[in-house]
């Protein structure tokens, strides 16, 4: 029995250390995403707090106050008040100060942090009688789940897009279905422009569908209208669609397809702000993320439902990934080979 065992164990063994693409991925996977870490979080520890400073029209240098000199705590400049409170109420800032003339602060009555602020900021004020003006705002917080389900759904259609598509050619040219559709009157654009929108359809419904169940379940934040989430949504599929196109122009082995969709996927799941914020990321860090689609896809549709931006506001987004798709397709329009 044991020989039998370790004759199908040194098989099996044999095969893994045969497949090269396998094996140089299963090696390189874990080092890449340390890499990619080191590479997204160079800069110094976050500040404990975020308060926001109402500023008018002035640099946040011309506020003067000893709350201001205290470290480790962010502060941002507003130029609007009403901007500022919009903050508070959605616990995205602990607090807000206006320090121009009276002093005067807005907290939200449910955020711990803000308290926290609070105390530090009448502290800092110290003599009875010139703390700043206390004024409550209410709101409901906003969910860990509520910021990174717009990412959770930009990362599935990228999935579905890539693997849909640039995997699926590729098997069909190792299986020889493209030779045979070679025999035809088909031409490759008309081939490719099926492709993309037999994968277009499916995808934007699988997005409705998970969507809809995700939103049964958890009862997540949608600020905006649900007609412009389904354009930048379908934007990115287009261009990771296309992007799917150029992976599979000219390949013919599925394993090296495979290695490949995932040496594009995984920077974009890391580097595209779908599960942290890259604002705390280095500056190369965040210039190579605005190369990718994934990118626009999650700030565009994180607006969209966090923010309630209209279609005017993601407007630029949207041109970009269309822009990336017209790239795309011709590059692989380009680089097809029937075999």
């Amino acid at each position: 029995m044991w020989q039998r065992i370790a004759a199908i164990l040194v098989a099996r063994n044999r095969e893994f250390y045969r497949d090269r693409a396998g094996l140089a991925w299963n090696v390189l996977m874990p080092l890449l995403i340390l890499v990619a870490f080191a590479f997204l979080f160079q800069g110094e520890p976050e500040d404990v707090l975020e308060v926001g400073v109402v500023t008018g029209d002035e640099a946040m240098e011309a506020v003067d106050s000893p709350f201001l000199e205290l470290e480790h705590i962010a502060f941002t400049p507003f130029a609007d008040v009403a901007v500022g409170m919009v903050k508070v109420e959605r616990h995205q800032i602990d607090l807000l100060v206006d320090l121009r003339g009276a002093p005067v602060y807005w907290i939200n009555a449910n955020a711990p942090r803000g308290h926290v602020a609070e105390r530090l900021l009448l502290g800092a004020y110290g003599t009875p009688g010139t703390e700043p003006r206390r004024e409550t705002v209410t709101g409901r917080a906003l969910r860990y789940v509520d910021w990174v389900l717009p990412g959770i759904l930009g990362v599935n259609i990228m999935f579905s897009s890539l693997w849909g598509v640039g995997w699926v050619i590729v098997r069909y040219r190792k299986n020889g279905v493209l030779r045979r559709l070679k025999a035809t009157p088909l031409t490759a654009f008309e081939f490719l422009a099926a492709q993309v929108l037999s994968r277009l359809g499916v995808v934007m419904v699988a997005t409705v569908v998970v969507y809809a169940g995700a939103h049964l379940l958890l009862d997540f934040v949608m600020r905006g209208a649900f007609l412009t989430l389904l354009l930048v949504y379908a934007a990115g599929a287009l261009s990771l669609i296309s992007l799917g196109l150029v992976v599979a122009a000219r390949l013919r082995s599925e394993e090296l397809a495979d290695g490949v969709l995932n040496l594009l996927s995984w920077p974009m799941m890391l580097m595209s702000g779908v599960w942290f914020s890259m604002e705390s990321a280095s500056a190369p860090a965040r210039l190579l993320a605005e190369l990718l689609p994934l990118t626009h896809v999650v700030n565009a549709t994180r607006g969209v439902m966090v923010e309630g931006h209209g279609l005017a506001e993601v407007a630029p987004g949207i041109a970009v990934l269309l822009a990336m798709s017209t790239v795309f397709m011709i590059v692989a329009a380009r680089a097809f080979c029937w075999e």
